[in-house]
């Protein structure tokens, strides 16, 4: 007969939270656990399951986004890091980011640090359903991919346009009707579309259909089999959530980094400028948000933003708006406007309550 133990005694043994414990037990990550009246008891011998967390890739291979993203931190990330707060890994052991896009902070905490809890969100539903499916079932979604790969290399030009196109109206016609059946091709056209499409953009009309037109490419890489396991592996330990940035408020605590990587506030009427949704995201949404960073009193809280004062040194708007707060200017390589031209090093605003 098996001798059990509780979750509060497993969470002692292992060296991890209890509710990191709990989490384990619901996601059946522990043979042989039972429910006893509303508590977990888990094998006396039960091993520690390995979790991606644990796992640290080769620092010159680490996971990285599945998908382009406008306005994405890959580039930034080793100024970034310079910003995270002291005690990650030991003190600070819960991560949130409600705004996740492309999510390069993300992987590179993951890759990184050891965390208890860790939850993204966007109100982008088939960007966390891509998540969803990359952490759940991605050895199917690497099949489909490797499929739309090999159709789309072998094509000439034309065709590769006119199978894009195909593709673009299938995925469109299964957004229309989501729900779990067509989840797994949803993800696979939606990364197909973001390796194949203009500038790796995702935007859609007012009816919420896509409409990016193909990009210029000669030879994508659509299919990454050995990132999509590493991503795979580390979304184990991440919670995902379609929602909007609020939906945090209530897990965030003294031992929680949430990081905040709103759509910029464009530097001149020509920027370039990709809504998350179908409504763009504007000074009034700013203002909100800023708001809400700031009620965050507990949780250290980091938010990237454009500077205004790039183009205007008068331009006060997040100066005033996040008054109280640090704001640290860093220079990043961007493009002001959507041409491309004037790309060079303009500053960025990192804000932090701590």
């Amino acid at each position: 007969m098996l001798a059990y133990m509780t979750a509060g005694e497993a969470a002692e043994k292992w060296s991890i939270s209890h509710r990191r414990v709990i989490t384990l037990c619901q996601e059946n990550r522990i043979p042989d656990v039972a429910m006893l009246g509303n508590m977990w008891i888990i094998p006396k011998d039960a091993v520690k399951p390995v979790d991606g967390r644990t796992i640290r890739y080769d620092k010159k291979n680490p996971a990285k986004p599945f998908v382009k993203w406008a306005g994405g931190k890959g580039q930034l990330l080793p100024t970034i890091r310079k910003f995270y707060p002291a005690g990650m890994g030991t003190t600070i052991r819960k991560y949130c980011e409600p705004m996740v896009g492309a999510g390069a902070v993300l992987f590179d905490i993951l890759n990184t640090y050891e965390m208890d809890e860790v939850y993204i969100c966007d109100t982008n539903a088939e960007l966390m359903n891509a998540y969803r499916t990359v952490k759940e079932n991605v050895t199917q979604l690497i099949e489909l991919l490797m499929k739309y790969e090999n159709e789309h290399l072998k094509r000439n030009d034309e065709g590769r346009k006119e199978y894009y196109y195909q593709q673009r109206e299938q995925f469109n016609a299964e957004i229309q009707k989501p729900d779990e059946n067509n989840s797994l091709l949803r993800a696979a056209l939606f990364i197909y579309l973001n390796k194949t499409c203009f500038n790796g953009l995702y935007r859609v009309n007012r009816k919420g259909l896509y409409n990016v037109p193909m990009g210029a490419y000669k030879n994508p890489k659509i299919c990454d089999i050995d990132n999509l396991k590493k991503t795979s592996e580390l979304l184990q330990c991440v919670t995902i959530l379609t929602a909007d940035y609020t939906c945090i408020e209530n897990v965030v605590d003294e031992n929680t980094l949430v990081y905040f990587d709103p759509p910029y506030r464009p530097l001149t009427k020509t920027s370039e400028f990709t809504s998350y949704n179908v409504d763009d995201f504007n000074d009034e949404d700013q203002i909100k948000l800023a708001e809400f960073i700031k009620s965050l009193k507990t949780a250290k809280v980091m938010a990237s933003n454009s500077d205004p004062k790039n183009v205007d040194e008068n331009d006060e708007f997040f100066d005033g708006l996040y008054a109280g707060l640090n704001i640290n200017r860093v220079s990043a390589n961007r493009a002001i406007n959507s041409k491309g031209k004037g790309r060079g090093k303009i500053n960025e605003l990192l804000i932090k309550n701590y």
